[in-house]
């Protein structure tokens, strides 16, 4: 299929946003480059045939089937048939599945399509309509039922060993006070208490993916913030802690499939 859009496409943003990121959108053809973020991207396919390419095999999702995406694992989007594709997403972020979880590895669904109606029933609450709020008690529920739900469907890994989540916890939360500043996993080990390696493995099992990723995406979560306050890329980029604008550029379409200048085009007609 050409990789073209069409004047029909659009994105909308959940009108109240909170701790996860909701969006709805429609997509005639082409949707999205290969990319990758580091939250569960989960969600519903409305209507039309929702094709991507995930873990090595073309799939495709049927109105009514849900899609679980982990996260840092590499997929596309595009539309199945000319009739186009209609979905729901909602982006969650490992650190709340884990607040869930108490630090078991992050549940896997493989091939990243599933029918099961436990998934259905803990989604219903953060898949609604984007004018309409979601309570924070509510939210909370709702976020435990998916975890419990998630690990249900997945299944039990086994592992020699449990990661350290307490140590990982202080690589993470030093990650976050230092964004803006120069960060090495030298460092990170030393917060954690921890050899280097032992931490690149402990922190992928808890949150999906790699320290430097985590690190890349906090900083691109920034560059979206900037942007949508009026500043521009090339400022943006620079006050999260990039190098210059095209560095955060090529970043920036990696994790989301698409530019910062698209992106803005998208949020921009949203409104």
């Amino acid at each position: 299929m050409a990789k073209t859009t069409t004047p029909r496409d659009w994105v909308k943003h959940a009108s109240q946003p909170g701790r996860l990121e909701r969006i709805e959108a429609y997509f005639g053809g082409h949707g999205y480059t290969p990319h990758r973020h580091d939250t569960y991207a989960i969600g519903l396919t409305l209507g039309g045939v929702q094709s991507f390419q995930y873990r090595h095999a073309q799939r495709h999702s049927l109105p009514n089937t849900i899609l679980v995406l982990h996260p840092d694992e590499l997929h596309d989007g595009e539309a199945g048939t000319e009739a186009g594709f209609h979905y729901r997403m909602v982006y969650i972020e490992p650190s709340l599945i884990q607040q869930i979880l108490g630090g078991k590895p992050l549940p896997f669904v493989e091939g990243g399509l599933s029918g099961d109606p436990r998934l259905r029933s803990a989604l219903a609450p953060l898949l609604r309509d984007m004018d309409a709020g979601v309570d924070p008690m509510e939210e909370d529920d709702a976020l435990h039922d998916l975890a419990q739900a998630l690990i249900d469907v997945a299944g039990q890994r086994r592992m020699r060993r449990h990661p350290d989540f307490i140590a990982v916890e202080r690589a993470r939360a030093y990650i976050h006070d230092s964004l803006e500043q120069t960060i090495t996993l030298d460092a990170l080990a030393q917060v954690s208490g921890m050899d280097r390696w032992q931490l690149c493995r402990d922190f992928r099992s808890l949150y999906g993916t790699s320290p430097y990723r985590y690190l890349t995406m906090r900083r691109l979560d920034r560059v979206r913030q900037l942007m949508r306050s009026g500043q521009t890329i090339a400022e943006s980029a620079l006050t999260a802690g990039f190098f210059d604008q095209s560095h955060m550029a090529r970043q920036f379409t990696a994790a989301y499939g698409v530019p910062p200048a698209r992106w803005m085009t998208r949020i921009k007609q949203s409104r």
